[in-house]
């Protein structure tokens, strides 16, 4: 896995920030989520979506691997098309 990969789906995502999207992570053991949310903040490993849930809000963290590993898939909430992947 490269440094330089893993800053280009950083770059791509960053210009995302503050938009609606829609979160596919897959957890293991037959453990999925699907969340709609919030971009929210990008940092040098990882990245964040605020989500509602239950009327509680959470902050979820995933990393810039789980989406070039595939275990996560990000996605435009208007549109459906899919961020974080080159």
């Amino acid at each position: 896995m490269s440094k330089n990969t893993l800053s280009e789906i950083k770059k791509n995502i960053s210009q995302y920030i503050g938009k609606e999207v829609i979160i596919k992570a897959d957890r293991g053991r037959r453990r999925s989520i699907n969340k709609e949310g919030i971009l929210d903040k990008t940092y040098d490993n990882i990245f964040i979506v605020k989500v509602v849930d239950n009327g509680e809000e959470r902050h979820l963290s995933f990393s810039y691997a789980d989406l070039l590993t595939d275990s996560v898939e990000l996605k435009l909430k208007e549109d459906k098309e899919r961020i974080g992947v080159i």
